[in-house]
């Protein structure tokens, strides 16, 4: 009986699994193994709400495998260690898995090709598993990689994307091989209250919902702060419990210009990671510097805790800093907006903010994360870096009647119309009733140093 080994780490699903899929015409038998990595504890990256969405994601991964006679095999420690382990005690001739981008991802996939090929095990590494299209598949003039958005979804529209695959029928797992207890999403302490359940199934069953009425809307209303629109599958996305490959065949389908919208979204996790696949210092680094000045961290301490907290007097940059506290997710738009004020008011170093969505993000991916703070910041692919979100001019445009500040500020769930924009404005015995501060700067304050700072005066 021949073996196989699938190395899972963000691609937990079996629909539309290449490495699953090539193991499985490969071997006789195929070990399913998760390796929880002390590496990303280490790091700081194995926050609550990833680590019971995470739960989630392997328990119904499980249940998937059982339902179709096999079985997932969790271990725990150094992944290499653990992956050579295994291959040697079922005797497997391969081990699969999907490609990374990140430095981590790159230097695994390195050792893993090491160790096993000193063993006489081969190491397939497969791409457009947790991307549309792989990270090179698209170049500027061949070589390269894309630092501008635009051409770039031209170029990877017009790509040819591999054909979604099926789950598998069946999967035997040989019984010598053992792994430990599933981890248990409710043991996780310091989770969001309103955490969303993880999981291919979940994944599939809020795609399938929201795509039927959401996805033709979409173009239309994905800006709606207080409409909910969006498909919110960020972090199905994120964990690979969802295939993008499958979400861009599915949207296409289906048409229209919600669809095509929604398509460009899932291009610009593909733009990312061919970014940070061809400069993976910038999950760290500037990009682009600007020769930013930024504050100390400890004059602005109180200013950046004010961010965290939603204290910053101004409402819609704090109704999604307390959305982001509850849920571990944030409407794409406030997430925008939130950094722009973080960064470009307050000048305060992107890092900073991208560390604290890290730390609460169930989504939170070094990749995503990284380079759109870079991107807002100015110091990563926006063509305009001086751009300044305004929160005044944003809440106008995107909550217009005030109620996703309502939702998350209650503090102002009592003041009227757009006043709830500006509570600075009402009479002060009004203000003093509303236990809401003052703004933390003037905008124009802000602005002003921003501009200095960038050499714009």
């Amino acid at each position: 009986m021949t073996v196989a080994v699938v190395l899972f780490t963000s691609d937990l699903r079996l629909h539309d699994h290449p490495p699953l899929h090539a193991a499985l015409k490969a071997a006789d038998e195929v070990v399913p193994l998760f390796v929880r990595d002390p590496g990303i504890h280490a790091a700081g990256f194995d926050a609550p709400n990833r680590q019971a969405f995470l739960a989630d994601c392997l328990g119904d991964l499980d249940a998937s495998l059982r339902r179709r006679g096999g079985r997932l095999v969790v271990r725990t420690g150094p992944v290499v260690r653990e992956v050579c382990a295994v291959a040697a005690a079922c005797e497997a001739a391969e081990v699969h898995m999907a490609a990374g981008v990140t430095a981590y991802a790159h230097g695994r996939e390195e050792r893993l090709r090491k160790e096993l090929g000193d063993s006489g095990v081969a190491l397939r590494v497969h791409g457009a598993v947790v991307t549309a299209l792989e990270p090179g598949a698209v170049t500027p003039s061949g070589s390269g990689h894309f630092a501008v958005f635009t051409p770039y979804f031209r170029r990877w529209s017009q790509e040819t994307q591999r054909e979604p695959l099926s789950p598998p029928r069946t999967v035997h797992v040989p019984d010598r091989v053992h792994g430990e207890p599933l981890p248990d999403r409710a043991k996780v302490t310091g989770t969001s209250p309103a955490l969303p359940s993880g999981g291919e199934s979940a994944g599939r069953d809020r795609f399938s919902r929201w795509s039927r009425s959401g996805l033709s809307r979409y173009e239309d209303r994905h800006d709606d702060l207080a409409g909910d629109a969006t498909s919110r599958l960020s972090p199905y996305l994120h964990f690979g419990a969802l295939s993008p490959v499958e979400l861009v065949h599915r949207a296409r389908k289906h048409g229209g210009p919600g669809a095509e919208a929604f398509v460009r979204q899932l291009c610009w996790r593909d733009f990312h990671h061919q970014v940070l696949a061809a400069r993976p210092a910038a999950s760290k680094a500037d990009y682009r510097t600007r020769d930013d000045q930024w504050r100390d961290e400890e004059d602005a301490a109180e200013d950046i805790a004010a961010w965290r907290d939603g204290r910053t007097g101004y409402p819609i940059v704090d109704a999604a800093m307390r959305q982001l506290r509850h849920e571990g997710w944030m409407h794409n738009r406030a997430r925008l907006l939130v950094a722009s004020f973080l960064t470009k008011t307050l000048y305060v170093d992107w890092r900073i903010g991208a560390r604290h969505f890290l730390d609460l993000l169930v989504d939170g991916d070094i990749v995503n994360n990284q380079l759109n703070w870079q991107w807002v910041a100015g110091t990563g692919t926006d063509t305009r870096p001086h751009r300044v979100l305004n929160p005044l001019v944003q809440g106008k445009r995107f909550d217009p009647a005030g109620a996703y500040v309502r939702r998350w500020v209650p503090e102002l769930a009592s003041v009227d119309g757009g006043k709830v924009r500006e509570p600075w404005r009402l009479p002060a015995a009004e203000r003093k009733e509303l236990d809401y501060p003052d703004p933390l700067i003037d905008l124009a304050d802000g602005l002003a140093r921003f501009k200095h700072a960038r050499g714009r005066d």
